[in-house]
Parts: structure tokens; C-alpha cells; sequence
């Protein structure tokens, strides 16, 4: 490289398998902004975050209705909660319970459905 303009010198690649939880940055004039979910604040919001994964996963394979919008509008604002403050807040819950309970119908038909009502018992107290 001795005598090379910055023109001149040959291309540098950079090969990167799979990163988790780290941050790094290649090259000039880089920005790094590192995205952390806290973890839940205990295992019940956890399970209740496994829970309504499973339970929006199922109900995209039904036809929409204005009870299953509502329903999944309220998985979509407990599992944000949980993934970006560690937990949902009663009030939170309580809403969603609402919604699965307008729902019962068909989410008493599915084991997803079962496991978040369990689950928002288990939080609730009831």
C-alpha cells in the first residue's frame, strides 16, 4: 500500500455471520444506535407476552370482525407495553380482558385464547 493515493487502494470487504445484543460499527463516519427491550418484570408478563403472540398469530387466520379488530388492537398495545416497559399496566390489562371477554366466542375455541385469559387472570388477581 506503500505509495497508494486513498483512490488507489483496493476494496475492503467485511463478512458478518450473525450478531445478538451487540453493536458495532465498519468504516468513517458511523452512527450507532443500539435498540433494547427491557426484559418483563416478572415471569407472569412474560408468559402473557408469549400468550398474545399466539393468540394475534391465531386470529390472523380468521375474517375480520369489529370484536376481533378491538381484540387485536388491545394484544397490539399489551405486547408493546410489555416489549418496551417491562411490564403492562393494570389499566392495560384490564382492557384487554374486555376485549377477550367481548371475543369469547371464538377465543374460548383456541388454546391461545385459554392461555391469555390464564394468563390476565394470574395478573389480575381474578
Amino acid at each position: 500500500m506503500t505509495g497508494q493515493t486513498p483512490d488507489q487502494q483496493p476494496p475492503r470487504t467485511v463478512h458478518i455471520g450473525s450478531v445478538t445484543g451487540s453493536v458495532f460499527a465498519v468504516g468513517d463516519h458511523n452512527t450507532v444506535t443500539r435498540h433494547q427491550h427491557p426484559a418483563s418484570a416478572d415471569e407472569a408478563q412474560a408468559e402473557l407476552l408469549r400468550a398474545v403472540r399466539e393468540l394475534r398469530a391465531d386470529l390472523a387466520r380468521f375474517t375480520a370482525s369489529d370484536t376481533t379488530e378491538i381484540l387485536d388492537a388491545e394484544l397490539v398495545s399489551v405486547a408493546d407495553e410489555i416489549e418496551t416497559a417491562g411490564a403492562a399496566e393494570p389499566g392495560r390489562l384490564a382492557r384487554l380482558q374486555q376485549a377477550l371477554t367481548a371475543a369469547g366466542t371464538l377465543t374460548g375455541t383456541l388454546a391461545s385464547g385459554v392461555a391469555v385469559g390464564e394468563a390476565l387472570a394470574a395478573l389480575l388477581g381474578g
